[in-house]
């Protein structure tokens, strides 16, 4: 065989199966997008031509990979030579890298080493050196296990015996990885960490369950087979979305503020690569088992709103493979766990099991006819009456909320659950718990013969998140039945899974010396004078607001340069500010007399006038009539700008806004 083809044939083979192990890549981007961002490190290394990938990993994330952003920390162990060689001749080559991982990581940063071996004795140094140091060790290698892969605390295993395909594949992971670093990047820059700089950590909703790929081809009807009484579909649009446990994560994530995971199984083929792509691009973390066989689908044959028939492929359920690497933390870190049965084995397998019998967070169970009981305890199970009646082999006597009552309080009993909710369709939900009197929970609409696909799973979605939330398991219900009504109200998974409408653009909120540079520029470029000032603006008041308007009516554009949290300890001392920075900046930012916000760490803002260059530079009337120095003045002469002195409103002050609210806190105070 020719060279070319026999390695295009190994790189082409690997390509499927690698598809399902680099869904860990979404994780990985968005992991390091929220660490780097906030100041973090990334320290990579490798040996050979994976010293070459951790060199241009690097590289992108100081440099770009597309679109300009902020340089991100990220060092190549691999390029100083002569701490290479300094550290192999006085410590031996095993020390090279583990000795640097000592000097530059810090607790909570990253290490990620790659190797196509995964056996290199200087790579396991380095990543026992990183865990002693509290780092988190992640590692890209070949197929199978390695000492340095099963030392790391997460690993993606490139699927080739050929090693030069396993270098190919790691590019391959550090061009998408970085795609992710970019697409979660900006939510982080934006502002989505508190005061203070620590990042809020969404609650973790973890889904576990068999996932499908579900197929809509949608075409019409204009005449009936020659050969046979069948009807002829001429095949229009083809849509495809996750189904089973895939479709209830995909509809908890829609909800922004929850982070979800999903446990499932897949198979190595195009189906299984599809739904990977599928969730991790609405911001799923998937957590796959191996599948033998093949990913299960289901094909439904659809002319105006109508199935005509539904082809289901991938044969009858196998017993998935070995969980995934860190399942029981995954558990233990969820903040609710829902469990979307579809009788395919990701339900009954071992190891799942065990971990949801640990958990302690509320869990939700949505059974299937063809799975296991749900685990022990569990806070709240959600079969439907045709299901409870099966599984109870009750004779449905009598009406369906007698039927129902005696089918939840069997069912408690025998799965020793908390709390069964029976979802009756278009009669809402009937929540048996301790206790002999049943919970009715009417919907709130009718929806007639709308299409209910995926109810079950908005459902049993809606209660998960709502005990994420601290809800009690009967407001849980009414939420989910609300929310399952709405759902199918609306056009069901259809109108669900549909892209929203685009909105109009936000206005920028102008802070930031980007923001300012722009202004100052696109003014001076037309002609314009820029004018700028200065402050605290601890408390804003009628007095700034007097100086900012006298300011702006002396050019084209105002920009405050604004002191920092830091720079205003170091002036009025401990007890201030008493706003952060950045709500003093939003507020400045919000007046119709101010065009941008500059923030500065410096007592004074000569660094930021130096580069800003404003043509007027404005101070309040504290400076007129003898008093202290402008230090500023002589800074702006270089340029030819000019100092101008505008009167404060008389008695606005914040230093008096301060100290008569203290003053009327202490006579308050003492008149109890």
């Amino acid at each position: 065989m020719d060279p070319l083809d026999k390695h295009l044939s190994g790189l082409a083979a690997a390509l499927g199966p690698y598809r399902t192990v680099a869904a860990r890549l979404a994780d990985w981007g968005a992991e390091l997008a929220w660490h780097l961002g906030r100041g973090g490190r990334l320290l990579v290394a490798g040996n050979g031509g994976s010293a070459a990938e951790a060199q241009h990993l690097a590289a992108e994330l100081v440099g770009k990979l597309r679109e300009d952003r902020a340089p991100l920390s990220a060092i190549a162990l691999t390029p100083d030579s002569s701490a290479v060689t300094a550290i192999g001749n006085d410590y031996g080559f095993e020390e090279v890298f583990a000795r640097q991982v000592r000097a530059h990581g810090r607790p909570g940063d990253v290490l990620l080493v790659m190797s196509t071996s995964g056996r290199s004795p200087n790579l396991v140094a380095a990543v026992r050196a990183a865990r002693e140091c509290g780092l988190r060790t992640w590692a890209m290698v070949g197929p199978g296990p390695s000492p340095v892969g099963d030392i790391c605390d997460e690993v993606l295993r490139c699927p080739s015996p050929d090693s030069q395909v396993v270098q190919e594949l790691h590019l391959v992971s550090v061009h998408v990885m970085c795609e992710h670093i970019d697409l979660t990047l900006p939510r982080v820059l934006a502002g989505s960490a508190p005061e203070g700089g620590s990042t809020v950590t969404k609650p973790l909703l973890v889904v576990v369950g068999d996932t499908l790929l579900d197929r809509d081809v949608e075409g019409a009807v204009h005449r009936v087979a020659p050969d046979a009484p069948a009807p002829v579909l001429d095949e229009e649009s083809v849509s495809e979305r996750p189904g089973g446990a895939g479709l209830a994560a995909l509809l908890a994530a829609a909800q922004d503020d929850y982070r979800v995971a999903l446990v499932t199984a897949l198979a190595p083929d195009a189906a299984g690569a599809r739904l990977s792509e599928l969730l991790t691009a609405a911001g799923i973390e998937v957590h796959a088992l191996p599948l033998p066989g093949a990913t299960p689908q289901k094909i439904r044959m659809r002319s105006r709103g109508q199935v005509l028939m539904r082809l289901d492929r991938g044969g009858p359920a196998q017993p998935p493979g070995d969980a995934p690497d860190g399942l029981l933390d995954l558990l233990d870190a969820a903040t609710a766990v829902l469990v979307s049965d579809y009788g395919r084995g990701v339900a009954k397998h071992p190891a799942v099991r065990a971990a949801l019998e640990r958990a302690s967070a509320p869990i939700v169970w949505d059974p299937h006819p063809g799975g296991p009981p749900p685990v022990p305890g569990v806070r709240l199970v959600t079969p439907n009456l045709s299901e409870a009646v099966g599984f109870t082999g009750d004779a449905a006597r009598g009406s369906a909320l007698s039927t129902a009552q005696r089918a939840g309080q069997r069912l408690r009993d025998q799965w020793r659950a908390q709390a069964i909710a029976i979802t009756c369709g278009a009669d809402g939900a009937i929540l048996c718990q301790a206790g002999p009197t049943p919970l009715v929970v009417p919907a709130p609409g009718d929806a007639g013969d709308a299409d209910t696909c995926g109810a079950g799973d908005r459902f049993a979605a809606a209660a998960a998140l709502a005990l994420a939330a601290g809800a009690l398991t009967s407001e849980a219900v009414q939420d989910a039945v609300s929310a399952a009504t709405s759902y199918v109200l609306a056009g069901g998974v259809a109108a669900a899974l549909s892209p929203p409408a685009a909105l109009p653009t936000p206005e920028p909120e102008r802070i930031g010396a980007d923001a300012a540079g722009q202004l100052a520029a696109s003014v001076r470029e037309r002609g314009g004078v820029v004018v700028a000032t200065g402050g605290c603006f601890d408390i804003l008041h009628t007095g700034h607001l007097a100086t900012l308007r006298a300011a702006r009516g002396l050019g084209d554009c105002l920009i405050v340069c604004l002191n920092s949290d830091d720079s205003v300890r170091g002036l009025k001392g401990p007890d201030r500010p008493l706003n952060a920075q950045a709500d003093r900046a939003r507020l400045l930012a919000a007046l119709d007399c101010v065009d941008a916000v500059v923030i500065f760490d410096e007592p004074t803002p000569e660094a930021a006038l130096s580069w800003l260059r404003p043509d007027v530079w404005v101070k309040g009337g504290d400076y007129a009539d003898g008093g202290p120095s402008l230090p500023e003045a002589e800074l702006v002469k270089r340029w030819d700008g000019q100092t101008v002195i505008v009167p404060y409103v008389d008695g606005r002050s914040t230093t008096r806004t301060i100290a008569a609210a203290q003053a009327a806190a202490v006579i308050t105070t003492s008149g109890r």
